[in-house]
């Protein structure tokens, strides 16, 4: 029976499928004003659920993260930062510095669902006059979404740009993150922009149900601290009740024991035993069975005591270090003990799993060739999420976002273009197409 569930799901979600079904968010116009990876995020979110998104950046430079991480990071005349959060978007150049530009911001704005901004607070109304006060008069249906460090308004708010590293530390995440007595650790990633661009894409989605319903499109500000600070589960309930802080404790679970990472003969595996159930199968795969009488361990308050819990990560250790971590999973699953291999990128781009699933996607692109991706993470079934082509070089959908939707003519174009008002890249590193590319479709 189980095996024909897996079967049937797998037919639900079948990724030869994807392409022939409709996007759940098809005919929804997105503008993308914003630069680096949180409001770009944002925008890419909704973009793989398939609504239309245009990212506005600068004529010849483009956004910043085309140039982010220097030479080591370049790969075909651009750097891989840019790429996962750019994916199937229309890229066109407008200086927003320039009345002109403004204007035209003004005029797609007036033809857009979402307008997505990432810029400190107040900015994109007093700088450019394209703020949500002044674009809800040319539409009043509009969702404006602004993401900030720290938000439009509070004692903390004004004047304060933000980067990934200071939202996790004032979140409260940075505090919690480490090995005990040693200093606190930032997490490896940015997390506190695709996690705060994944709640303010769903303040999105509900300004749009929100709109279905009323007509009304409404402001959502998302602040890159306070989506991490939603993720600390009960980190301040139980300083609260406790006055006491939630301590570092390194790769042990604060709930379950035994917990933790280990190293194995290629690479390191996690491991976590929280049931008694659990407890005995890792004594049998350990052939420690004699343990399960051993007072220490009886019972989940026992095995969470630093003496009890020193003694089974040394057993685990030394079990752990003469397997490979494919023994380890075999033997795990026989067993019914919970494990997990550490996986590196290189382990993502061959895990068969994941690109079964979609989650790493590999596709080919008529500007750079041969992609691999981290793919949609929500399996939608009869609207499934999808990336369409990666990011492209600055201004090159300039044609399709100024004649199609708004109708300029070629005169008018090009009178822009001369006053510096819309453009594509510039001959250097960062925003131009690879080398040797000799337009849509080519590359040799």
């Amino acid at each position: 029976m189980r095996r024909e569930y897996f079967r049937w799901a797998q037919r639900l979600f079948d990724p030869a499928q994807i392409h022939a079904k409709p996007e759940a968010l098809n005919g929804i116009r997105v503008l993308d004003l914003s630069v680096i990876i949180f409001g770009p995020a944002t925008a890419d979110f909704l973009g793989e659920l398939g609504a239309e998104v245009i990212k506005v950046e600068l004529p010849g430079q483009g956004d910043v993260t085309r140039i982010l991480g220097g030479a080591s990071f370049f790969w075909k005349n651009v750097s891989l930062a840019f790429f996962p959060q750019n994916h199937s978007k229309y890229h066109v150049g407008i200086d927003m510095h320039k009345p002109a530009g403004q204007a035209l911001i003004r005029k797609l704005a007036a033809r857009s669902d979402v307008v997505i901004e990432n810029f400190r607070a107040g900015t994109c109304e007093e700088r450019f006059g394209i703020g949500y006060r002044q674009l809800r008069e040319v539409n009043p249906r509009l969702i404006y979404v602004a993401n900030t460090g720290f938000g439009q308004w509070g004692p903390f708010a004004r004047g304060r740009a933000s980067y990934d590293g200071l939202a996790q530390a004032v979140s409260g995440l940075t505090a919690i993150t480490g090995t005990p007595g040693e200093h606190p650790t930032k997490i490896g990633n940015y997390i506190g922009d695709w996690y705060g661009a994944s709640m303010s894409a769903v303040g999105a989605l509900a300004a749009l149900r929100w709109r279905d319903r009323t007509g009304e499109g409404q402001f959502v500000e998302m602040a890159q601290c306070e989506g991490l600070l939603r993720a600390m589960d009960w980190t301040w309930l139980y300083a609260g009740v406790t006055k006491r802080d939630r301590p570092r404790i390194g790769n042990r679970d604060p709930v379950f024991s035994p917990s933790g990472v280990y190293p194995c003969k290629d690479g390191f595996v996690a491991l976590v035993a929280g049931s008694d159930a659990e407890f005995r199968g890792l004594l049998r795969m350990l052939g420690k069975t004699a343990w399960a009488r051993d007072r220490r361990f009886r019972g989940v308050e026992s095995r969470r005591k630093p003496e009890s819990a020193d003694a089974l990560d040394g057993a685990i250790r030394a079990w752990c270090e003469k397997r490979t971590r494919r023994a380890i999973d075999s033997a795990a699953r026989r067993f019914g003990v919970p494990v997990g291999r550490v996986m590196t990128g290189k382990d993502h781009y061959e895990s068969q799993h994941l690109r079964a699933r979609r989650s790493v996607w590999e596709y080919e692109d008529p500007v750079y060739g041969t992609m691999v991706e981290y793919g949609p993470a929500p399996k939608l079934s009869a609207t499934p999420a999808r990336i369409k082509w990666a990011g492209k070089p600055v201004g090159f959908h300039n044609e399709f976002v100024l004649k199609k939707i708004l109708g300029l003519s070629d005169e008018e174009i090009q009178a822009l273009a001369v006053e510096g008002v819309v453009g594509k890249w510039a001959d250097r590193v960062g925003p131009k197409p690879p080398d040797g590319w000799q337009g849509e479709g080519s590359l040799l």
